[in-house]
Parts: C-alpha cells; structure tokens; sequence
C-alpha cells in the first residue's frame, strides 16, 4: 500500500502574525440574581480571565504568574472590574434608557475595546466600539480624532463624548501604548498556551465516484489557517468549494475544501495536490492527489474493511440459521419450549469472543 504523500515545503521567507488583544463589558438591566456589569479578556482569541461587579475575578492560570511578577497590574484590573468599569457602566445604560424612554424590559450596553499588533511590522490598530441591544450603537475613530454614531438615537453621545478632549487622549494612550504593551507581556508569559501550533492531519476523501474529492484538515491549531487546490503549482479558483474553519472537541479546528473532478482528466492527477497552511508557521502541508489514498464509503478505500463487513454479515447470518434450526430441532423432539441456555446437557451452542461480527472496526 502507497503511503499518503505529505511534502512540507520550507519557505525561505518570515511570515508575519497579527496578535490581538480584547476586552468585552457587558452591562445588563432588568434580569435578576445576574451581575449587572462583567468582563472577559482574551489575548490570541484565547481566554485570560473573567470578573464582574460582584467581585468575582477569575485570572486563568498563565495569568497569576504576571500578577505575582507585577502586584500592580492585579490592583489595576481590581479596580477596573469594581469600581471604575461598573460605575461607568450603570450609569451609561440608566442614562441611555432614560433618553429612550425605556422604563422596563431587558437592555444590554456592550463594549468591545483593544488593539491588534503585528509583530513584523510593529503596526498597532486600536478600536472601542459599543453596542445597545444587539445593535452597533458608536465606536471610535482614532484617525480623526472622532466617535462615529452608528444609528440617530448616538448622536447626543457622539456630541458628548467628542467635546472631552480628555477622555480622547486617555482613550488614545489606552488602545496605541498601554494595550500593545500589555499584550506583548501576554504573549511572552503565556507563550505556550497563546502562541502554541499544532499541524493537523490530512485525508482525501470522497463520497461516491461522481462525488468531488474533499481535501480534509483535522486537529490543528490555531484557527489561522488556509486549505485551497492547486495545478500545477498554481491555486485553483474554479471548480472547488470551501467550506468553513469549524472546532473539534478538543479545542483544534477542521476545514475542508473540495475539488470537482468533472473537468480533471484521469492522466492529469498528478498534476494537482491540496495545500495546508498554518498562519506563522513555514512549513505547509501538500497532499498530493493520489486516486489510491482517496478514502471513501463505496470500497475504493484501501482502509476499509470490506472484508471483516462481509464476513460479520455471514457470520450474523449462519447463528441466526443454526438458532433457528435448534428451534425447530427441539420443537420436533420435545415439544416447542424456549431454549434454556444454562441447559448444558441440551446444547453445546456457545458464543466466543472472537466472532466474525466482532472483528468490523466501524472505524474509518
């Protein structure tokens, strides 16, 4: 049997990586026995900790490690998370419902605040964006030095808001220094839990034999990542279908991309491979196509058992047979009674371990 083939092919070229930092609040009114204003961090789309008004303050464990080296930034997010995001926050949302005369119900005030930095470049993007119930409700412009309403009922906080030049040169320090400082800090003490990869593993799969062939990426991490076809060297655009980047149970991605083969010519095959791609990571995945490595449910799949399907089915087949054979055997000499298999002076029927049926994987 071919083994599948996997090139990886070295690029000679560094790979930038943009590195992200976020804080959501979330302010809440009208929904009892629930923390009015809570928080979630996350540093590389990964979770740094979790707190709310109700002084619960939650770090993960790559965390405390920066508080033990730096006392000082644990009171700054004790202070944030007690005192000065939850006082901001009920009065923004009671302010806001009294504006829009909104004495009852349930209303949601959200900000999502931080900065993405590329670590090649240096590039910094800072944004603080809010939203009202579900809706984008203003954000920040840094170029301009202005908040953007993004519905009529913003305006007045927009008027507000630009005329505290103050608070716009906080929110400029915040997001362009202290943010990217912070986050290379984060992603130097959580270096393997923030920057980890891991490569998946890589199948061709296909259906039926008019069915197009899915390149199929399993197990890798993080969610940065690229699957597309080439011919020749060259990325195919047409005739193919990408699916979406989609998590595992264990935390790692999949994704899939197929290749019609309506316009592939057998003697062409060679001539085409799938490319996997891990964002900051040089080494890529090709997998040639190979029509046999195609793994599939209609026996084209050397993996397949076949022949354990067979002969369980038998098997199954002859112990119904010979069963009902005793049946009738028994009803014939004694009169019909059910068989009493603790009966060993009437049958030596036994069932061992290693059946047919027990030797079909069910396992692709």
């Amino acid at each position: 049997m071919k083994m599948l083939i996997l090139l990886f092919v070295f690029l000679h070229v560094s790979s930038s990586v943009k590195h992200t930092l976020r804080f959501f609040f979330t302010a809440s009114s009208g929904i009892p026995n629930f923390p009015e204003v809570m928080a979630v961090g996350m540093a590389a789309d990964i979770l740094m900790g979790y707190c709310d008004d109700d002084r619960n303050f939650k770090p993960k464990h790559w965390m405390e490690k920066i508080f033990d080296d730096d006392p000082q930034q644990l009171d700054w997010y004790h202070y944030l998370c007690f005192e000065n995001e939850p006082n901001f926050f009920k009065s923004s949302i009671t302010s806001l419902k009294r504006r829009l005369n909104q004495s009852e119900g349930v209303h949601i005030l959200q900000r999502m605040s931080g900065c993405d930095w590329d670590d090649e470049t240096g590039d910094v993007v800072g944004f603080n964006q809010y939203g009202y119930d579900g809706e984008d409700f203003i954000s920040l412009d840094l170029e301009t030095q202005t908040w953007i309403a993004a519905k009529p009922q913003a305006v007045t906080t927009k008027l507000t808001w630009d005329a505290d030049r103050d608070r716009m040169k906080l929110n400029e320090v915040y997001l362009t220094q202290l943010f990217p400082a912070l986050l290379k800090t984060y992603l130097e003490y959580g270096e393997n839990v923030l920057l980890r990869t891991d490569l998946p593993s890589v199948s061709l799969l296909q259906k039926t034999p008019a069915s197009p062939v899915s390149c199929h990426a399993t197990g890798f991490y993080p969610d940065k990542a690229d699957l597309f076809w080439r011919k020749d060297g060259e990325q195919l655009h047409e005739d193919v279908d990408h699916g979406e980047i989609l998590p595992n149970k264990d935390g790692t991605f999949q994704m899939r991309v197929d290749l019609n083969l309506s316009s592939v010519r057998p003697e062409d095959w060679s001539r085409y491979d799938c490319v996997f791609q891990l964002s900051g990571v040089k080494n890529h995945i090709v997998t040639k196509l190979d029509k046999d490595q195609i793994r599939t449910n209609w026996g084209g799949d050397p993996q397949f058992p076949v022949a354990a399907v067979i002969g369980a089915v038998v098997g199954l087949l002859l112990l119904a047979a010979c069963i009902s054979g005793l049946f009738i055997w028994r009803k014939k000499n004694n009169g019909f009674r059910p068989v009493n298999i603790s009966d060993r002076s009437d049958t030596n029927v036994t069932v061992e371990e290693n059946t047919p049926g027990a030797t079909t994987s069910g396992e692709k």
